[in-house]
């Protein structure tokens, strides 16, 4: 029986988080498509909206953006739906059709060099600005501070806190954990040799009689590590499972928290030119590094339906425009607002953002872009969050609850529902509220495509963002009259309330909470439904 690894409380993985309690069963690998009372389980009744109400008819083809890690374009359950620049010749080295983007023939790679480098690792946010705004504040006091300067300062003290205790914290476990991964990795070929195994387990080591007192100090060691971490695998298995932690742990010392590393100059672009054009490559893949996140959001989209093979995406008529903008890291203000003007000046109907972060320096070019897809009609869809959160206390960023405007029509904030096993509909790791997040759509245990041709489970906000961006798709291509403000207000009054249902709070452990006030919609979002409403409102307006 796995126990709880120690060292995986160190480690927070962005935009995919992986809750114990949500990973004791496993529910049908297409669970999310499934229907609630024909299935038992809480999906978004995808199947029974195709069967039954879409059934011979024919949508238009939806471009849908995904602004994410990168994404394997050569996956065979993803090749037939990734989106081609129509205007572009592919590797003339000329830009075509003049949108300022050279061979953009799937998309745009904003972490990518002239060189063919890309970006895998880069910085956080709260690192990148203690790095800005050290040389202004380090050693002031508010009495030092311009009037017009105090919000800065403020934001000053709070970075420099979180900064310099993430800090120390990543460089001292780092060390740590380096050091007992080494020493698992040593005891496990001296316990090899010792008992002339290839597999040592705990059972054996318990059975193990010696007068060393190497060997009776390696064995009391390593007992306290299996029981610890797991007893029902082998001493290797934990130390490579260690050693993938450890890797994390470096990552967060060597780039996340470095204040050396600078990821921009692999890209070569001039980070205070916000609106700077063509910098980045055409390599949407993201050769060298992780695009996992990345394939995993487009095939819960648009995975090929009913080809026989890996798993069905949500929508039928869609395709995939690649847009890379999201390191191992956090993302740059720039990129994603350059990423979402791309999508809209190039055809897309929705995108897709899975990621977050706590701050966001250049807010207001972000905003700009979310107004310019306002004024093209784009529906933006986007994760918010694992960090079990309140989103109404703390801002996720981007979020459609700042500016000038704020609660933008065209925004749609997605937290994660499970499915519904043991009582559970909720993510534990998923953020929420009431005024910052408008629905929930399946996000735990999700099965979906995974770079190389393979298939894996993930889950997160991450994937509850992309079902949902498959539903808004839906209704773009089978009902291509409505707008992106229609096509939002059809998912909010069409969600499965389950009124009255009481849910453990995300973040706590036995606090209760009413499911309908973890969100404004106080739902869970189904395509059927959906698709229901839509047709009325067809109907209704034929007449």
């Amino acid at each position: 029986m796995r126990k709880y690894n120690l060292i995986a409380l160190l480690i927070l993985l962005a935009n995919l988080v992986f809750a114990q309690n949500d990973t004791i069963k496993t529910p049908p690998k297409n669970w999310f498509n499934l229907d609630p009372v024909e299935n038992q389980v809480n999906g978004v009744s995808t199947e029974k909206a195709y069967k039954e109400l879409l059934k011979d008819k024919k949508g238009k083809k939806v471009i849908v953006a995904v602004i994410d890690s990168g994404i394997d374009i050569e996956h065979e359950d993803l090749k037939d739906v990734i989106w081609t620049n129509p205007n572009e010749i592919p590797n003339n080295g000329i830009d075509d059709d003049n949108n300022g983007f050279i061979d953009d023939i799937h998309g745009w790679n904003f972490l990518g060099g002239k060189d063919g480098r890309n970006v895998n690792k880069d910085s956080y946010e709260v690192t990148r600005m203690y790095k800005m705004l050290r040389p202004k504040y380090e050693g002031k006091t508010v009495k030092d501070i311009d009037k017009k300067d105090r919000i800065e300062f403020a934001t000053w003290e709070k970075v420099k806190i979180q900064f310099e205790e993430a800090y120390t914290k990543a460089q001292g476990e780092y060390n740590q954990y380096a050091g007992i991964g080494h020493q698992i990795e040593r005891f496990n070929k001296l316990f090899e040799a010792y008992l002339d195994t290839d597999e040592v387990t705990m059972e054996k080591l318990k059975e193990l009689e010696s007068k060393d007192a190497i060997i009776d100090m390696g064995k009391s060691y390593m007992l306290q590590i299996f029981d610890a971490v797991a007893d029902d695998i082998s001493l290797d298995s934990i130390s490579k499972l260690i050693n993938l932690d450890v890797e994390q742990l470096e990552g967060d010392a060597k780039f996340s928290y470095s204040l050396d590393w600078d990821a921009r100059e692999i890209v070569g672009d001039n980070p205070e030119i916000l609106d700077e054009k063509g910098y980045g490559n055409n390599d949407v893949i993201g050769k060298n590094t992780d695009n996992f996140h990345g394939t995993h959001v487009a095939g819960i989209i648009a995975a090929k339906r009913g080809n026989g093979i890996g798993t069905d995406g949500v929508a039928n008529n869609v395709s995939i425009m690649a847009l890379r903008a999201v390191p191992d890291g956090d993302e740059h203000d720039k990129d994603v607002a350059n990423a979402i003007r791309y999508a809209v000046d190039n055809g897309a109907q929705v995108i897709n953002m899975s990621f977050g972060k706590a701050y966001s320096p250049n807010i207001d070019y972000v905003r700009s872009a979310i107004e310019y897809a306002a004024s093209k009609g784009v529906l933006l869809v986007h994760a918010a969050g694992n960090g079990s959160s309140d989103n109404d206390e703390v801002p996720n960023f981007p979020n459609d609850g700042f500016g000038k405007q704020g609660d933008w029509a065209n925004w749609i904030e997605v937290g994660a529902s499970s499915w519904g096993k043991e009582g559970d509909y909720i993510g534990s790791f998923t953020n929420y509220g009431d005024k910052t997040v408008d629905l929930f759509a399946p996000g735990v245990a999700i099965y979906s495509t995974a770079p190389g041709n393979d298939y894996q489970d993930a889950q997160g906000t991450s994937m509850a963002s992309p079902v949902t961006a498959g539903v808004a798709a839906m209704l773009f291509s089978y009902f291509p009259e409505l707008n992106a403000e229609q096509v939002k207000d059809i998912m909010m009054r069409s969600v499965r309330r389950l009124d009255g249902l009481k849910v453990t709070q995300p973040g706590s452990i036995d606090q209760n909470v009413n499911f309908t006030k973890l969100s404004k919609s106080g739902g869970i979002i189904n395509a059927y439904e959906a698709v229901k409403l839509a047709q009325s409102m067809s109907i209704k307006g034929k007449g």
